[in-house]
């Protein structure tokens, strides 16, 4: 997600400056302008030059995993009474992970120098996003650093588990794909000009059409093999192009979500890191507006995120929760009605624990149905083709004999 330096000023004309995380500028002016600022300038952070630090090498992301046992170590030590500077030092040394190492060493400096620990995180936005900044913020205010820290890993763990059931899923249909075109590439660029060439000692003029066809492809893929290369990165870096603009990523992320099958997969799971972030911050005592801008920011869909911020608006100016999420109509029935239950009750962080527990399930029993159902389809599909070109193949061999057998 990319991060946007802006400038803006307050009602008095005091001039501020500062960074935020978000999915596009215009979210950013969004947010600013509902927390009552005048925005003079927002535009994209420039990428932060590679440190050089016994050699070049630049600086990765960090895994879920390494997070979530840094949070979990960390507030277990600040539990036990241990300082901030001791548990900075004692967890730079207990990681595994070389770039959180760096980190950390760099944060125990800032917090050396009187930085707070939420100000220092906020300076890697590529390892620790708005909602582990929001967390470790309420937890300094309140003094319940620990307990938002224990949130945070219990977070970072069920994402964690919910990116692996995704991966696991897809990993079988995307194994037999690669599989398919490897053997289809191999047939047709090193089996079939074997093939044409016995067909030219034979005298072959006239090839069905099904040959014919494949004989015309492997002739482009074998000497025009570039051609195909050029066309295949123009695609890629023009559709990276296109979604980093406003528009673009409008359309791409609707057709995530309008797309047969998978369309309603993506929308259980923006759903559930909905739920499941928002509970994590409104159990950590962060403020519901703040909350709401924070999730507007993880849901890794702008149509959502605007659907967010809308209903953020309109709780601003005296409505419910449920109400601008029902208007949306981005959230299932059952969500604005748990949600709606929650805030008559005062519940609203159990209630959207429910609905996060309830949607991963929901996740992980499409996913499980989405693999059953694909596992027989890839076969079929993989045996079609490889018929296909086989088939294609031998029926000039067949007309062969046939005419031979005749004769």
């Amino acid at each position: 997600m990319p991060t946007f330096e802006y400038i803006v000023a307050d009602k008095t004309g005091k001039k501020k400056k500062g960074k935020l995380e978000a999915d596009n500028r215009e979210i950013v002016v969004q947010q600013l302008r509902d927390q009552g600022f005048i925005v003079t300038q927002v535009q994209e952070a420039a990428a932060a030059a590679p440190q050089r630090r016994g050699g070049f090498r630049l600086r990765r992301r960090v895994g879920l995993k390494d997070l979530s046992i840094f949070c979990r170590q960390f507030a277990t030590m600040i539990n036990a009474g241990v300082s901030l500077v001791r548990c900075l030092d004692v967890l730079e040394q207990q990681t595994n992970s070389v770039n959180l190492k760096e980190i950390i060493r760099e944060i125990q400096t800032e917090v050396e120098g009187g930085a707070t620990l939420s100000r220092s995180m906020a300076q890697y936005p590529r390892v620790f996003s708005n909602l582990a900044v929001g967390l470790v913020r309420a937890g300094e205010v309140g003094g319940v650093l620990d307990e938002t820290l224990e949130r945070l890993a219990g977070f970072l763990e069920k994402d964690m588990e919910l990116r692996r059931k995704i991966k696991a899923a897809m990993t079988y249909p995307v194994l037999v794909m690669i599989v398919a075109v490897g053997i289809v590439t191999f047939l047709v660029t090193f089996i079939l000009p074997k093939f044409i060439a016995l067909f030219e000692e034979l005298g072959v003029k006239e090839f069905p059409l099904p040959t014919l066809m494949l004989m015309k492809a492997s002739r482009f893929m074998t000497s025009k093999w570039w051609v195909c290369l050029i066309i295949i990165v123009c695609l890629w870096v023009a559709l990276g192009r296109i979604r980093a603009t406003k528009t673009g990523r409008r359309y791409y992320d609707i057709v995530k979500l309008k797309v047969p099958v998978f369309g309603s997969l993506n929308h259980k799971i923006a759903v559930a890191r909905f739920a499941r972030t928002l509970s994590t911050l409104l159990s950590s005592g962060v403020p519901i507006l703040q909350a709401m801008e924070t999730v507007a920011g993880t849901v890794d869909n702008s149509i959502i995120s605007e659907a967010i911020l809308l209903s953020r608006t309109a709780i601003r100016e005296g409505d419910t929760i449920g109400d601008p999420l029902a208007q949306s109509r981005m959230f299932p029935p059952m969500v604005v009605q748990m949600i709606a239950i929650g805030e008559e009750t005062g519940q609203l962080d159990s209630m959207l624990s429910k609905v996060a527990e309830f949607y991963e399930g929901e996740v992980e029993s499409a996913l499980e149905s989405l693999t059953a159902a694909l596992e027989p389809v890839m076969i079929v599909f993989l045996g079609f083709v490889v018929g296909f070109i086989v088939i294609s193949m031998f029926l000039p061999l067949i007309s062969i004999i046939g005419s031979l057998s005749q004769s």
